[in-house]
């Protein structure tokens, strides 16, 4: 048969821009069909971007990473504004989207707006500004990536006074007080940045023990510099119900299972998040989606119709931006008899809270569970000179090695650039490597990567008996 294009993408994320310039670069006709105006997708316009943009203007006019050397009181402006934070961050969404557009330009990739659904295995319809049209594809990639979910019977985002995280940039002013439902990495992330500009935030989480993911000692460390900032932690709890007064200063009044109660004048909801499929009409070409509206694939990305492919967030974990655009990649490869390496199992992880925190690899909890004897080795960023230089006297990097191969099994980091320091313990590890290379190793003075010879030094010392 004669389609409209060789490769048809619905959604213009981190997975569905690499799948489509993948493709268009083995001279293949490509379309991206985006149901927004805008390409991006929730990473560019709403989610990753914007986030990171504001944490970094929180830092920056708070002079938070200064007031160890001016002290507690110090703020580079005294009253920030959301205006203030909303500035930088249109900015540099415009400026992504602008080097994305440039991107699929230059490959050729077509671009055309509406949402869409399938016809037929081979035919996706999109409504445009200008009515219904339809194209027709030999293989399709789905990534939709994924929208907030909102439990059921709980309560309606009206962008006022409840939010979730896709609608946060919609905020019309900050409040003097926020409570975040939903202690994940969204949550975490956010709470933290809105603790830095001294609000008074809560956090209301089912679970005992937040990011279970996540090392111990490094999310205590987190808690402990959030409670500093005034961060109240209601873990084990679960909502029964939420008013909402606008008459009140509080507006916004969250029941609690325990009888306890939180009154807010905001409430921010980070409650995990679902499939973006809904309106795809899967059915059309014998597809299902589990119960949060994800696809299942196999390891290449094929859906159970074999020429149609899913990637990023809509199959799931790990759900990161970093690898959906591989799992793009590797679709539009494997689609097109291209080789390419299997996505492999060993990434860093991002959690852009104040403080950072970014880990590879195993954590304690989990090679205890194993029996994999292991030492660990801790450096503190106060122990450095590039750390008194930044003032950051709480950082911690640790790794974790094997006891009797000396391999790195793990690295885990909180503090300034911690998501780019772990880049040399996810090299280490990649290439089998043991920690003798870290004792032995001459980093640039000062650094913060000279914690890695720190904390080599102690699991040396620990186990050259």
């Amino acid at each position: 048969m004669n389609y409209d294009y060789d490769l048809i993408v619905i959604g213009s994320g981190p997975s569905g821009q690499k799948a489509a310039i993948a493709a268009a670069k083995f001279n293949k006709k490509v379309a991206i069909i985006e149901r927004k105006m805008e390409i991006g997708g929730v990473c560019i316009n709403t989610g990753t971007i914007p986030s990171k943009t504001i944490r970094e203007v929180v830092i920056r006019l708070t002079g938070i990473t200064e007031r160890a050397f001016y002290g507690q009181s110090y703020r580079v402006k005294e009253r920030i504004t959301i205006d203030d934070l909303l500035a930088r961050c249109h900015k540099v969404i415009k400026r992504e989207i602008n080097v994305l557009k440039s991107h699929l330009i230059r490959n050729k990739v077509d671009v055309k707006y509406g949402k869409s659904c399938f016809i037929d295995p081979h035919t996706v319809k999109y409504v445009s500004p200008d009515g219904e049209k339809m194209i027709s594809g030999e293989k399709i990639v789905i990534a939709v990536g994924t929208k907030p979910y909102i439990p059921p019977d709980t309560v309606q985002v009206d962008n006022d006074y409840i939010l979730d995280s896709d609608s946060i940039l919609l905020m019309k002013k900050l409040p003097n007080t926020i409570t975040i439902v939903g202690g994940g990495v969204i949550g975490m992330e956010y709470a933290s940045i809105f603790a830095t500009l001294g609000l008074r935030v809560t956090i209301v989480d089912r679970n005992k023990r937040l990011l279970r993911f996540v090392d111990s000692e490094i999310v205590d460390s987190l808690m402990h510099q959030m409670r500093e900032a005034k961060t109240v932690f209601r873990l084990n709890e679960q909502i029964d119900k939420i008013e909402i007064n606008p008459d009140e200063k509080q507006s916004v009044k969250i029941n609690l299972k325990s009888a306890k109660v939180i009154k807010t004048e905001m409430a921010l909801f980070s409650t995990g998040r679902v499939g973006a499929t809904k309106d795809l009409a899967l059915d059309k070409v014998g597809l299902s989606v589990d119960k949060k509206g994800l696809l299942k694939v196999n390891r290449n990305y094929q859906t159970e119709v074999e020429h149609i492919y899913a990637v990023g967030d809509v199959v799931g974990f790990p759900a990161l931006a970093s690898t959906s655009m591989e799992q793009g990649r590797q679709a539009a490869h494997h689609a097109f008899d291209h080789s390419c390496k299997i996505l492999p199992g060993l990434f860093p992880y991002g959690l852009y809270s104040i403080p950072e925190i970014s880990y590879i690899g195993e954590t304690e909890e989990e090679l205890t569970e194993k029996a994999i004897p292991y030492e660990s080795g801790i450096a503190r960023y106060k122990d450095t000179a590039r750390g008194q230089i930044l003032g950051d006297f709480s950082g911690v990097l640790k790794i974790l090695v094997h006891r009797d191969s000396k391999r790195l099994l793990g690295v885990h980091a909180i503090g300034t650039g911690a998501t780019e320091l772990i880049h040399i313990g996810q090299a280490i590890i990649a290439l089998d490597g043991t920690v003798d290379y870290l004792v032995d190793a001459v980093f640039n003075y000062p650094t913060l990567a000279e914690c890695y010879k720190i904390a080599a030094l102690e699991v040396y010392n620990k186990t050259r008996s």
